[in-house]
């Protein structure tokens, strides 16, 4: 047995033969230029036939396949059956588009298996420090805040009301646990805001009993009076409010909720402010349309993506904690096999943090250099210039909208979302809503352009989240133009 052992060789997952690796990443890379380059001439999104699952069923294989092979299935098997948000016209939920900077980030990124957060002398951790300080800078957050990037705001809202939980609760939970609070704590946040609120108090033991769903008005912002007495309410019954949530900018109509009367109303109740900015906290970049999310940067924590209006590849979001000692606190763990050194060769008092120390992930991969090395290549202005053409596009969708008499805008429009619904008359509400259900589904599947839907006060319409930096007004008259076709062939 010993001699069989000595026999074998060893083995590594290191290509045998370099160059035709080489040559086929070589073809990768043109295939993928070619790819971004020809968006416009290819449907938005076309839908995975049978034959694409069939292909994907089946046992691990025991045996290699030739590298070129493998990559033609990719070819035929994968690619073209994307979600398509790469393309000018996908404005569906709240998606971005992509950069050919952030792809070839990704590509240096995953050439040397980056790891990032701990081992703080390593260059990528000074990478994400200095991205999150541009942010801070970009949002009007304070410099001394701390930050960490995540994988999405799912991840940041529970990092956020992770530390709002353990700053507020008023015992030491992360020793206790939730079973020993010594009160029911309650969170507030509207009606409209986004699910991962929702998970987020699950995950953290607060039970989903906890979350006080307040009230939105005519506008979709939460209702400020209910909001107070909702938490004089539960304080006079034994609660203890702990957290108010904010929206800057909401899924379903990008509505803003009054963050400064909030802030005040948080300051008055000794409550956590939190603000949830998935796509709308990046309008602050605009000076234009800053106005519309004034008082964020009064949040205690604050929640953004860069995967969404920020247009990077995905994964990658952030979350900024006004009092980094309260953020650190929350997450800090140092068993002895991570113990923190201090300089090496003489380099004593360069070290930073570890980020890990800042959120519940010890493995993270290299989220900082797409977000570094696009905004270095297009810098902070041209951003603040799209973000701008995004909002001004939406208008003109709205404008297109009000003048088709088939047409019929949900709500007015104040930041970069549209929801509207084709028109018959004669035709019920509830038909409306599944005519224009169908009509979502006709544009999607015929490759013409991607909406979704949702839900207003009842009623179905079409939902425009315009996130994308291809699109181009010719993209939006085409898109009317075919929702009125469609319509009518349906009808």
């Amino acid at each position: 047995m010993a001699k069989q052992t000595e026999a074998r060789s060893e083995e590594t997952l290191d290509p045998e033969e370099w160059e035709s690796m080489r040559a086929l990443g070589h073809r990768m890379l043109d295939d993928v230029m070619d790819y971004m380059e020809t968006l416009r001439d290819r449907p938005v999104w076309q839908h995975a036939p049978p034959f694409v699952k069939a292909h994907f069923e089946g046992l691990p294989p025991p045996l290699p396949s030739p590298p070129e092979e493998v990559y033609q299935e990719y070819i035929d098997y994968i690619l073209p059956y994307q979600l398509g948000n790469s393309h000018p016209r996908f404005w569906g939920w709240v998606a971005g588009s992509g950069t050919m900077m952030g792809m070839l980030a990704e590509m240096l990124a995953a050439s040397t298996d980056s790891v990032s957060g701990a081992f703080s002398y390593v260059s990528n951790n000074y990478v994400e420090i200095q991205v999150i300080d541009w942010f801070k800078d970009l949002l009007g957050y304070p410099c001394t805040a701390s930050g960490l990037l995540t994988s999405g705001c799912s991840s940041s809202n529970l990092i956020g009301l992770a530390v709002a939980r353990n700053t507020m609760g008023g015992f030491d939970v992360r020793k206790e646990g939730m079973q020993n609070a010594p009160q029911k704590m309650t969170i507030y946040c509207s009606d409209e805001a986004h699910s991962s609120i929702q998970k987020a108090v699950e995950l953290l033991g607060f039970g989903n009993d906890s979350l006080r769903r307040v009230p939105v008005n005519e506008s979709m912002q939460i209702d400020l009076a209910a909001l107070e007495a909702m938490i004089k309410d539960d304080r006079a019954n034994g609660f203890h409010p702990v957290c108010v949530v904010g929206a800057a900018g909401t899924t379903n109509t990008a509505a803003v909720d009054d963050l400064n009367a909030l802030a005040d109303i948080c300051a008055r109740e000794r409550c956590w402010f939190h603000v949830d900015g998935a796509f709308g906290a990046w309008a602050a970049i605009a000076p234009e349309y800053r106005h519309l999310v004034a008082g964020m940067e009064r949040a205690d924590s604050l929640a953004f993506d860069l995967h969404k209006w920020m247009y990077l590849q995905y994964p990658v979001a952030c979350i900024l904690i006004r009092d980094a000692g309260h953020h650190r606190q929350a997450f800090s763990l140092t068993p002895t096999y991570l113990a923190h050194g201090e300089g090496d060769r003489g380099l004593t008092g360069v070290d930073v943090p570890w980020l890990s120390d800042y959120g519940f992930e010890l493995s993270r991969g290299f989220h900082a250099l797409k977000a570094w090395m696009t905004i270095k290549e297009h810098g902070t202005l041209k951003y603040g210039r799209l973000i701008r053409q995004n909002i001004d596009q939406a208008q003109y969708l709205a404008r297109l909208v009000v003048s088709a008499p088939e047409l019929e805008l949900a709500l007015p429009v104040s930041l970069n979302i549209v929801n509207f619904r084709y028109t018959r008359p004669g035709f019920k509400d509830d038909e409306l809503d599944a005519l224009n259900k169908q009509i979502e589904r006709e544009l999607q599947e015929r490759g013409i352009a991607v909406p979704s839907t949702v839900t207003i006060q009842g009623r179905n319409y079409l939902h425009v989240a315009v996130t994308n930096h291809r699109s181009r007004k010719e993209d939006f008259d085409l898109f009317i133009s075919e929702v009125i076709r469609v319509g009518n062939e349906l009808t």
